[in-house]
């Protein structure tokens, strides 16, 4: 384990990447569990943060975290990955905060245990879905292109032909998150063939795509939009269901 890890990570570069990665998962799940025994009114535990009857949120701690560690990035030379990857995990762990109150910072509402809270958790999962597919070595749509592009020599052609390809499946991507799927779109950006099958499918009922082309008055529009909504109900809503238990389970209960 040890030498895969010096060899995938370590030599790889990505030192820093992992102790980010590290930081937003620790930084959540000690939040997480902070909320949680706040919630419970566990005695012992120290509670919210109150000074003068101010009630300070965690996206506070977070953003200062995020500038410390961000801003010593910045000043530490690069040939310093030690220093590199404390300043990471820091920024990991300001990122995990803020993140943790993304709808707070949506609504501009303390809706943490509400239903809407539970996009602050999707925030997170997102964070670490992406962090995570960068240490498995998986590169965003177009980086490959560009970097066949520069070995080829470089050219005109070659960088045009590179930023084409990149554009088409940044268009791909779009179509997909428009349909309403999200993940689709996000995880496509690393493994184009899920743009493919996303941007072909049809879309989700309530999506943007959805009330633009389905609601029309047309035999073909109705057909599109029935089959859509049977999806959802059939296929769709029971794994939204298990995501949400899962959520859950690690997070806590959100709505009333």
């Amino acid at each position: 384990m040890g030498h895969w890890f010096h060899r995938e990570i370590v030599a790889s570069g990505r030192l820093p990447l992992f102790c980010f990665f590290a930081g937003v998962v620790v930084g959540f799940a000690f939040i997480r569990i902070s909320v949680r025994l706040i919630r419970a009114q566990v005695r012992w535990w120290p509670g919210n943060v109150t000074p003068g009857g101010l009630h300070i949120h965690h996206v506070v701690f977070g953003v200062v975290f995020m500038l410390v560690g961000g801003v010593a990035g910045i000043v530490i030379p690069n040939t310093q990955i030690a220093a590199l990857s404390v300043t990471a995990a820091v920024f990991g762990i300001g990122s995990a905060l803020v993140l943790d109150e993304f709808a707070l910072i949506l609504h501009l509402d303390d809706v943490y245990w509400a239903e809407q809270g539970r996009t602050s958790v999707d925030a997170i999962f997102v964070a670490v879905a992406v962090t995570g597919m960068l240490l498995l070595g998986l590169r965003p749509v177009g980086v490959d292109d560009l970097i066949f592009a520069k070995d080829e020599g470089g050219g005109v052609v070659n960088y045009v032909v590179a930023g084409l390809s990149a554009l088409f499946h940044l268009g791909l991507a779009a179509i997909t998150l428009l349909k309403g799927k999200i993940w689709t779109g996000l995880l496509g950006l690393f493994v184009p063939v899920l743009l493919y099958v996303g941007a072909i499918r049809l879309a989700r009922p309530g999506s943007p795509w959805s009330r633009w082309r389905y609601r029309r008055d047309t035999a073909r529009a109705k057909a599109k939009l029935a089959k859509a909504e049977w999806r959802e109900l059939r296929l769709r809503r029971p794994l939204i269901q298990a995501k949400i238990r899962f959520q859950e389970l690690l997070a806590g209960r959100h709505g009333p």
